[in-house]
């Protein structure tokens, strides 16, 4: 009896002892990811701007960068608004380890009424589960011989349920080609994850080829490039452009 009793002592011991590591183990995983949020704002100046954005919708207007397209830059911008997270951007919900591989651009309308076109002419295909999304096939203009991507996704309601892509481009559409500035649909707030939500905006991106010239994975920023010269527009959280950002001069 006094062995059964000091067996399931010691059990209990060493179970206590388990989630008392567990919640050391949390309580270090939580500190990290907070000092590493803390660190990226210092990289970033993205979220003082963002918070402007949606928390003074009457007051946009000096934050948004028109479709003008730069001089001697081959690429149109492919919807208006707030540029508001860059590309390599560590502002929220991403991180120094895992930043931003595009741009975002907030429209300023509702729901599927914020035009996206395509900034340069090529071969656009949809996958059949994209329910958002697109991406077209460039001869790299700044590259001659080279292949590049443009990635354009949130292209939907919330839920998934309303695809706003044109219904030019249904679902497995392949190759079909488009000249700059062809609509491709309207800005949403598609996510695919309903515990992060997203305003209304268009996510860009320039994406690389692999070496059989298909795409490479569009959410790893280093498969992506800097759409700055692309832009003629500083679209590199490098430096920590103040906004509207404008052409470079």
């Amino acid at each position: 009896m006094l062995k059964r009793f000091l067996t399931r002592l010691w059990r209990l011991a060493w179970w206590q002892k388990g989630i008392l590591a567990g919640l050391g183990a949390l309580a270090v995983l939580a500190t990290g990811y907070v000092a590493l949020k803390l660190y990226g704002n210092t990289q970033s100046n993205s979220g003082v701007y963002i918070g402007e954005w949606f928390n003074n919708p009457g007051d946009r207007a000096h934050l948004i960068t028109t479709r003008e397209q730069c001089s001697d830059a081959p690429f149109l911008l492919p919807s208006e608004g707030f540029i508001g997270l860059l590309w390599r951007d560590p502002d929220g919900p991403y991180t120094v380890l895992h930043r931003h591989s595009g741009i975002d651009i907030f429209g300023d309308g509702d729901l599927g009424e914020v035009p996206v076109y395509a900034v340069y002419e090529g071969y656009l295909t949809r996958l059949p589960e994209w329910k958002s999304t697109v991406i077209i096939r460039h001869d790299d203009p700044l590259h001659p011989g080279d292949t590049i991507w443009t990635y354009y996704t949130h292209m939907a309601s919330e839920d998934g349920e309303t695809s706003f892509v044109d219904e030019a481009f249904p679902p497995g559409a392949s190759e079909v080609w488009v000249e700059q500035g062809t609509l491709l649909g309207y800005q949403g707030d598609y996510s695919g994850n309903a515990l992060a939500p997203v305003g209304l905006h268009v996510h860009l991106s320039i994406v690389k080829s692999e070496l059989d010239g298909s795409f490479m994975n569009e959410a790893d920023v280093n498969n992506t490039l800097d759409p700055s010269p692309y832009f003629g527009l500083h679209l590199s959280i490098d430096g920590k452009p103040d906004r509207p950002i404008t052409c470079a001069k």
